[in-house]
């Protein structure tokens, strides 16, 4: 069984005006991101959306001192970004059982929320990756993965990061450390 844990595609961190945006880089993988969210969604697989969630003027954060305040609960900031959102909102209104919305407060979608249980209720042993900051969020969470024993798939074609280099070093730590198919198009890259 597997599923697809998309991190972090929102408004301030695609979107050109958003708090902590990966512009164009972010916005040149929405069509391949929401392409597989719906291949999984209408195949009865298990999607997660893992949306970083900060409170505001919140001093105890450690990211209030890395990064400017973004992903405010109550905001625009935290929407699903374009075609994405749009088709978020259509799953959630047909109430499908396999796709859900997670809050997260750390980098890695593991950390201090319910993922790993809700992936191991359903016997899922194998996780696709999609979203931004491929060298943040989506490397904490797929070093997190790694350690609890999922088998990780990263999509290089779902994945950016508003650090090139910080990008191109994470898809090859994915393949080289953790052991994870790194895809694209569905084919892997060696």
């Amino acid at each position: 069984m597997k599923a697809l844990i998309v991190i972090d595609y929102t408004y301030d961190f695609v979107a050109d005006d958003g708090k902590l945006t990966c512009g164009e880089r972010g916005q040149a993988i929405e069509g391949r991101i929401t392409e597989l969210t719906k291949e999984f969604a209408e195949n009865d697989e298990y999607v997660v959306f893992a949306v970083d969630v900060h409170e505001e003027n919140d001093p105890y954060h450690p990211e209030s001192k890395l990064f400017p305040p973004h992903n405010i609960r109550g905001t625009k900031g935290r929407k699903l970004y374009g075609l994405l959102g749009e088709y978020y909102n259509q799953l959630y209104y047909s109430g499908t059982g396999h796709v859900e919305w997670m809050d997260k407060t750390r980098y890695s979608a593991f950390a201090g929320t319910t993922l790993e249980l809700k992936l191991r209720e359903r016997g899922i042993t194998e996780i696709h990756l999609a979203g931004v900051c491929t060298d943040i969020c989506v490397l904490h969470t797929a070093v997190d993965a790694y350690n609890l024993g999922f088998s990780v798939t990263v999509h290089k074609d779902a994945v950016d990061s508003f650090n090139p280099s910080g990008h191109e070093w994470a898809l090859t730590h994915f393949s080289g450390s953790l052991g994870a198919k790194v895809l694209e198009k569905g084919v892997e890259v060696k």
